[in-house]
């Protein structure tokens, strides 16, 4: 701008300040005013900033301000009002126009104020500046903050964003003309600020605890500091190269050489053996040109290929919209010297102020204390010092604060943010771009800390890097953003520099996956699994309003604000202070005031807004103190489930005014109910394939990046191309999907690779491209036209996937084969297909309440065929349309209503039996309709039947009792065994029976002390119900209803982990008898140390997943636990062996065997049930099954005990025993049933050992 334009009042104004002279400035009287005129001038310009321009013209700053800020230091208020004015000018031109404006005229202005603002930077590189700066912070700073007044706190923040200002002015490299190892400008005005010792003061407020609040400002001016360096040059300055850096210098200047010499030869070859005196003329002959002579080419030439008719024409311009971004970062190579001082900078900096800082400005950005974007200068510091930390020394205690599972997720959680703002915000693309850019750096720095800390000496630091990985391993957040980032990538949004960072960070945590795979051998990960919860709603509650939130959603909810609440309960968060509860403006009773605000504050916590909430309760509180918010004393533990009641609490609310005018529907109309789809997320777990993670980036929108990329092979570094190669081989070699790279435009590049003179530099990639294209002209070699192999060589043209690449491969028409035979099943022959044909049809016609599929599986020749796969073949088949026809049907629920003949029955009911040992047992087992205990105990207090609860519990029977009552309690007990094996449980063999009368007679204290109660089902839910954990348990017997619910929609067969929400359900599952209840139910513990929550096991069906719901419950009898049944006529024979064996000893006989058999000496005291235990899973499991372990182990000594058995008591035969006998020979045919004969015998051998004792 021209001087002579300028404003004649501004220029009047700069003429009052004073004049220079020599190195001497003389200060007007009035120049404290005038420098306040000049602030005021500021705030007056317009958006061309015309104040700005004029006074940056003028060069106000180099001729007066900064000498009247060097001589006149020591006047505070002109200082002061000096930098309030020297922090407007130096503000960033960004600032000052909002963003780069695209208009030409504004761009112009922008410029203009760019290059005075380039001007002010020389002006900075100026020691003396900068030590009146340091020493003036330095007198503020040593101020205690009950002497420091508020000018003070403003006088330092304005220091610091002057020198912010300074260092954030970009560098003019065209007018500079400054190569490496040479000192610009930015680096002079670092050399300026380490002489003065400013460097030392901002360590120093970067450290200390009472100047926390001047973290960002700190922060931002170290990134602008080392903005245009990088850590690793730093952390190896002054230190000599290394050999593999030497011999990697040699290989570029070696490829250099040998490209250069491979041009001179081409132009050489090119110039051909005759003069260019005359240009030349040619005739191509074969080629016409408009006439029908001959082309005349007026070019010389030495190939008939060097023709073209291209050279004159204009080559198309892409749009600026498609053009590929640029890189706008530029980094160089600075002076030995500043490297140095930059060098002990970043040591200082890590070992006092890193991990203090950080984690200041991370609580600051958590708590939204920060400006917008702020977020960026903590990610850029994570990414610099943890590299410059890794390269120098490494040391984990330096870095300690951004090393862990809370930094992986803020760093993705702002990664998906940038990403989805690039979308959004069009008009700020770039800048969103460089933040996205900047977090996957500090994602891959983050990522390489603790691929170096598996690589420790010291074992803690190894363990705590496997527990990072574990957790990143297992979230599929993690897994899945590296697919994402890869399918998402655009060249006009994004610059290649991030796709080189993104190729390299997928590189690295894929080589940590794997190594990490391999170590573990097997490894549970996290699993999101879409399920569309479809919902009735009827026009009538479309109109009342919204449905009320579930339980599971409350408690949802509450978990996720129940934190802030307590942070705002205790006092350390501002509440809001516009909240009126009550309006005495209004019409409305008080008392509808005061129902509104009980909605208001359940809203307001619904909502997720806890402060809004608890100030809206202390303000009722205020307006109504009877109580129904609290009293004035309430406590802060009160205070919080008070609100966590109201939270939960399904409020009246009345209807709206919406419903109210809407008309009344028609009477077609009325009822209807509409289906409403609301899509839910459960996450699950399952076990990790490293393969089928690998498969997923053989997709032609994973390998389009890498082939970009490796076009420019050339300028990519050794890494980057060893990163592509790696890849593109993982594709090509283990996932055997090589059809995928049969690209025209990767053939292109590997042509380019293998004519190119320095091709021996890249011998890893010229290796893999002769791999592919040896296996691609093999395949051309093999196939024939009549195959099809005619279309291979158009296939190259497009990009494929998997499906065309595995036919490309294995044939035409291949693919959709292969499909079917995995669509239909494993080796279904043909008279197994009819053969479920024919049971389908025949149960079809049958009709019946029991599933069709199950009843197919009953009656088919191959057990081995599991629900899927039937399904399948039948769909395949045709026989079935969909799916759904065979999905299993629903029970219809329990109704929670008492019918009047439910009471009857339930008060005759407890007349027979309230003088029972077990009332309430005894009354379950005769109802018609099945209650749970908990439900039948609340009927029995409510009708007033009993006083007290106790009065309902089991009576136990107590030591020393007579020897009648342990006979009886001994018969009984093993009636009991009986009907244990009625129902399929398995006995132990003799050996384990021994096993057990010891550890019975050792135990026959403990088991006396316990009033001698069994651990039974019934018996360890009866001591859950008691000691408060019911809900626990119906929370447990919910999530299996909720399992069986997804079983029938999806049988894939996968076990669904028990994960506990609240701290009563986690106290519950650390609850001892808790945990042994869940194993005698059938539910799995944890296998190893991968695994942290029980598990309900995938093998059992929906039904019997309810059957356990209801035996929790207490709807079902424990003895109906999912077992395998045995075959009726077992169960008869056991049933008439018990009978006979219980009638004898009323009449005192003693049995057959003790006739003919010495009496045996056997272990006195109470014989304990045996219960299926998770312990003997697998030997129960082999009992039941038709091929014992048990049975091929000692099948000689156990028939042999058998056939003495039998023979001993067949000598007096009766029609008992011979109604026994033949029952047993009718079911011994099979191999099936030699575990229950077994079983018999066992049982048989301790009735007769017990009836002997008794005879002794």
């Amino acid at each position: 701008m021209d001087l002579y334009m300028m404003n004649c009042e501004l220029l009047a104004t700069c003429s009052a300040l004073g004049y220079l002279e020599g190195d001497t400035y003389h200060k007007e009287p009035d120049c404290h005013e005038t420098v306040k005129d000049l602030i005021r001038y500021l705030r007056r310009e317009d958006e061309t900033r015309d104040i700005r321009q004029q006074l940056g013209a003028s060069q106000i700053v180099q001729t007066d301000l900064i000498p009247i800020m060097k001589q006149y230091h020591d006047d505070k208020p002109l200082f002061e009002t000096i930098i309030r004015l020297l922090v407007n000018l130096t503000q960033p031109a960004i600032v000052c126009f909002g963003k780069v404006p695209k208009d030409k005229m504004f761009r112009h202005y922008f410029l203009d104020v760019v290059s005075y603002l380039q001007g002010y930077k020389v002006a900075f590189a100026d020691e003396e500046v900068w030590t009146v700066l340091s020493r003036k912070l330095y007198e503020l700073l040593q101020l205690d903050w009950e002497n420091r007044q508020e000018e003070d706190s403003m006088l330092i923040e304005r220091i610091l964003l002057l020198v912010r200002n300074i260092l954030h002015v970009p560098a003019d490299p065209e007018e500079e003309k400054r190569t490496d190892d040479d000192a610009s400008v930015h680096d002079q005005v670092l050399w300026a600020i380490h002489q003065s010792g400013f460097d030392d003061l901002l360590k120093f407020i970067a450290s200390s605890d009472s100047e926390q609040q001047w973290c960002m400002h700190v922060l931002e001016i170290v990134s602008l500091m080392c903005r245009e360096q990088t850590s690793e040059q730093l952390a190896r300055a002054g230190q000599g190269r290394s050999a593999g850096e030497k011999a990697q210098d040699e290989l570029e200047l070696q490829a250099v050489r040998q490209r250069e010499l491979a041009d001179r030869q081409a132009r050489i070859r090119a110039l051909g053996t005759r003069h260019s005196r005359f240009g030349g003329t040619f005739v191509v002959q074969g080629m016409k040109s408009i006439s029908d002579k001959d082309l005349i080419y007026h070019q010389p030439l030495k190939e008939i290929s060097q023709v073209s008719f291209d050279r004159e024409k204009n080559p198309k311009r892409k749009p600026k919209n498609r053009q590929p971004m640029k890189d706008g970062d530029t980094t160089r190579r600075s002076t030995l010297s500043i490297r140095l001082f930059l060098k002990q900078f970043c040591e200082d900096f890590l070992e006092n102020c890193y991990n203090g800082l950080m984690r200041t400005v991370k609580d600051n950005l958590v708590r939204m204390k920060t400006q917008d974007h702020d977020e960026t200068y903590y990610l850029w510091a994570m990414r610099f010092f943890m590299e410059f930390n890794r390269v120098h020394n490494f040391r984990v205690d330096m870095v300690s604060e951004t090393v862990s599972v809370r930094t992986f997720h803020f760093i993705e959680t702002n990664l998906t943010n940038f990403y989805e703002m690039m979308l959004t915000d069009k008009d700020d693309i770039t800048s969103w771009s460089r933040r996205m850019h900047l977090a996957l750096k500090a994602y891959n720095e983050l990522l390489m800390t603790v691929n170096t800390m598996d690589a420790s000496k010291d074992p803690a630091v190894r363990d705590s890097a496997n527990v990072i990985k574990s957790n990143i391993f297992y979230v599929m957040e993690y897994r899945e953003i590296f697919l994402t980032l890869l399918r998402k990538f655009d060249e006009t949004k994004q610059p290649k520099t991030y796709l080189k960072d993104l190729v390299e960070t997928t590189h690295v945590f894929i080589k940590m996956l794997e190594r990490f795979c391999k170590t573990k051998g097997h490894i549970v990960v996290q699993k999101k699994r879409k399920k569309t919860k479809r919902r009735k709603r009827t026009a009538e509650q479309g109109a009342a309003g919204p449905v009320e939130p579930s339980e599971e959603d409350l408690n949802t909810v509450w978990d996720g604000l129940s934190g802030d609440l307590s942070t705002f309960i205790q006092g350390e968060g501002e509440l809001p202070q516009d909240v009126a509860p009550f309006d005495a403006a209004l019409d409305t009773p008080l008392e509808e005031q005061r129902v509104q605000a009980m909605i208001s504050i359940q809203d307001s916590l619904r909502g997720g807004d806890p402060g809004r909430a608890l100030a809206t309760l202390r303000a009722a509180r205020e307006v109504w103190p009877d109580g129904a918010f609290g009293t004035a004393d309430i406590s802060q533990e009160d205070e919080f489930m008070a609100l966590r009641e109201i939270c939960f609490t399904a409020l009246p609310r009345p209807a709206t005014e919406q419903a109210e005018e809407n008309p009344e529907p028609d009477d077609d109309g009325a009822g209807e109910a509409e289906e409403e789809e609301i899509p839910q997320f459960n996450m699950t777990e399952q076990d990790f394939n490293f393969q089928d993670y690998i498969r997923r980036f053989a997709n032609p929108q994973m390998l389009k990046p890498y082939v970009r990329l490796l076009a420019d092979y050339r300028t990519n570094s050794a890494h980057i191309n060893h990163c592509i190669a790696k890849m593109l081989h993982r594709v090509a070699w283990d996932c055997k999907m090589e059809g995928l790279l049969f690209q025209i435009s990767l053939f292109r590049i590997f042509q380019r690779l293998l004519e190119d003179p320095a091709g021996s530099s890249y011998s890893e990639i010229t290796k893999f491209a002769k791999y592919v294209l040896g296996r691609f002209f093999g395949l051309v070699t093999r196939s024939s036209p009549s195959d099809g192999g005619g279309n291979i060589f158009p296939e190259l043209l497009f990009w494929k996937g998997a499906k065309e690449a595995y036919e490309m491969t294995e044939g035409y028409g291949s693919y959709q084969e292969a499909r079917k035979q995995k669509r239909g099943g494993a080796d279904w022959s043909p008279d197994e297909q009819e053969e479920l044909v024919q049971w389908y049809n025949r149960f079809k016609e049958e009709g019946g309440d029991e599933d069709i599929v199950d009843r197919i599986r009953q009656n088919f020749s191959d057990p081995n065929k599991n629900r899927q796969q039937i399904i399948s073949q039948l769909v395949f088949q045709g026989v079935v349309q969909d799916r759904s026809e065979l999905k299993r049907k629903k029970r219809p629920r329990q109704s929670a209503v008492w019918r009047e003949e439910e009471e009857l029955q339930l008060q005759h009911l407890f007349d027979k039996h309230k003088h029972s040992d077990d009332p309430v047992g005894d009354i379950m087992s005769e109802m018609t309709e099945k209650r749970s205990k908990k439900k039948v105990i609340e009927k029995l207090l409510d009708m007033g039947l009993v006083s007290d609860r106790k009065d309902l519990y089991k009576k136990r029977r107590r030591k020393g009792g007579k020897k009648k009552d342990k006979e009886e309690d001994f018969m009984v007990e093993d009636e009991e065994d009986m009907t244990g094996l009625e129902e399929g449980e398995p006995v132990p063999s003799d050996g384990e029976m021994e096993v057990q009368d010891s550890s019975d007679s050792d135990s026959d204290e403990e088991s006396e002390e316990s009033d001698g109660e069994e651990e039974t089902v019934a018996s360890l839910l009866k001591r859950l119900q008691d000691e408060g954990l019911g809900d626990q348990l119906q929370w447990i017997a919910s999530g299996l209803e909720r399992t069986a619910d997804d079983r029938e929609t999806d049988e894939s067969g996968e076990s669904v982990p028990i994960v506990p929400l609240t701290e009563d359900s986690e106290t519950a599952m650390e609850h001892r008898t808790f945990q042994k209840l869940l194993k005698m139910v059938g539910l799995a513990p944890p296998a190893n140390e991968q695994e942290s929550f029980w598990r309900i096991p995938g093998t059992l069906s929906a039904a019997e997943l309810r059957k356990m719901a209801n035996i929790i419950t207490g709807k079902e009898s424990a003895d109906d636990l999912p077992t395998k049944k045995q075959s009726s006529s077992r169960y008869k024979a056991l049933k008439e062996l018990a009978k006979k064996q219980g009638k004898e000893r009323k009449r005192g006989k003693p049995t057959r065997q003790e006739e003919d058999e010495p009496p045996t000496a056997s272990k006195s005291g109470k014989k304990r049930a045996r219960q299926l235990d998770s312990s003997d899973e697998e030997d129960n499991e082999s009992l039941t099954s038709g091929s014992s372990k048990r049975s091929r182990k000692g099948s000689g000594s156990i028939d042999q005990e058998e056939s003495m058995d039998t023979e001993e008591q067949v000598d007096k035969p009766s029609e008992e025993s011979t109604s026994v006998k033949k029952a047993l020979e009718s079911d011994s045919d099979s191999d099936e049933d030699n575990v229950p004969l077994r079983q018999i015998a066992h049982a048989r051998r301790r009735i007769e050992s017990s009836d002997s004792e008794e005879d002794k």
